[in-house]
């Protein structure tokens, strides 16, 4: 699962998200592959919170990542 907050741009006529390649890659997402999208409006306060948790999230899941698996396989 990628969570990120981003913002539309346009894309031609449309308007759209563009999606960083290494999260795709990490999660196993590539080019025609069909994916869930939810689209929740959030405002600037949370969004600078937001991800400065997922962040910090990411940074300790990376860190002790062989920790998990070893408790993950107990």
């Amino acid at each position: 699962m990628i969570t990120s907050i981003r913002k539309i741009i346009g894309i031609g006529s449309s308007d759209g998200v563009t999606l960083p390649a290494k999260e795709l890659k990490r999660a196993g997402i590539k080019r025609g592959d069909e994916v869930e999208v939810v689209i929740r409006p959030v405002s600037k306060r949370a969004n600078i919170a937001d991800q400065a948790v997922i962040d910090a999230a990411r940074k300790v899941l990376h860190t002790y990542k062989r920790d998990f698996d070893n408790l993950a396989g107990r």
